[in-house]
């Protein structure tokens, strides 16, 4: 472990984890102001930027970002990226900088949804908008990918899951550190949830509740670790081993090898959402993971 990450998890301890192990803190999170949602000028310097409005009648911002030889380009793929935060924070300056490098490196327009959050709006609303932001690349003729992290993977997951038999250009999804299973039931939680410096469950379990909106959290469209693995495209997993996302990560590896192709990075010591953060084992593996989305958009 890098002495850079170390650094992190102290920090993420002193900041984060006291809120997320405070077990009436769920509101209090909740409650926290929303973030600005534009893309740092420094982030996504040299790149072009576009603005819109979502497919669908969705009242929802969604910004395409590629380099300005590709953004106007109508046969481009398109990768759609969904934010972490638990599903109430907003999207930050760790998520536009890999947005941006993802754009620098591929030929693809890189299509960020800035979608609705607790407690204002709930899952189902992600989810229909997900599934126009795919439908509307399939009309065009245009390759699509999914990558989300944290709350943005599990995002990513159940939208390949309705995909399935819908969307026939969908060519794979990438996921860090997945919120796999918003009922965080499994036991092996238990034991590694004092060693993760940055999450822990008791406020988590509010949030959970708020979002899923009277949907039951083991419904596979709340926990897709929950539903099926048939028919999915590519799945390309990342995690860290200091993360409480880890057991579940294992689960979802064992349960797509049965039925397709699935690839899997297990970082040791690293944390939660590891390629987006400022340490070295984050700066090693962004370019793998963009290599991996090359090769399936080829």
């Amino acid at each position: 472990m890098s002495w850079q990450m170390k650094v992190v998890g102290a920090y993420m301890r002193l900041t984060r984890k006291r809120k997320y192990a405070a077990p009436d803190g769920g509101p209090a999170l909740l409650a926290q102001p929303k973030g600005p949602t534009t893309p740092p000028p420094r982030a996504v310097r040299g790149l072009a930027v576009t603005e819109r409005r979502a497919p669908g009648g969705h009242d929802v911002t969604v910004y395409d970002v590629a380099r300005p030889e590709v953004v106007d380009d109508p046969a481009a793929p398109v990768v759609v990226y969904l934010h972490g935060g638990a599903f109430y924070a907003e999207i930050v300056t760790q998520h536009w900088q890999l947005v941006a490098d993802l754009a620098r490196e591929l030929d693809a327009v890189v299509r960020v949804p800035i979608y609705g959050l607790a407690p204002d709006h709930h899952a189902a609303e992600a989810h229909d908008l997900v599934a126009d932001l795919l439908a509307e690349a399939d009309r065009a003729g245009r390759a699509s990918y999914l990558i989300g992290d944290s709350a943005g993977g599990n995002l990513a997951l159940v939208g390949a899951q309705r995909a399935r038999g819908r969307v026939t250009g969908l060519r794979g999804v990438t996921v860090m550190a997945p919120w796999l299973d918003l009922t965080m039931s499994n036991p092996e939680i238990d034991a590694l949830e004092p060693h993760d410096p940055w999450l822990a469950r008791a406020a988590l379990h509010h949030v959970a509740e708020v979002w899923a909106d009277g949907t039951s959290l083991t419904d596979p469209t709340i926990s897709p670790l929950r539903g099926t693995f048939e028919a999915l495209p590519p799945v390309d997993v990342w995690i860290g081993t200091r993360d409480i996302s880890l057991p579940d990560a294992r689960l979802l590896r064992a349960a797509i090898a049965e039925h397709g192709p699935v690839t899997y990075h297990e970082e040791p010591d690293a944390l939660h959402v590891h390629p987006l953060l400022p340490v070295p084992e984050g700066r090693a593996a962004r370019p793998v993971l963009i290599e991996h989305v090359r090769r399936q958009l080829v």
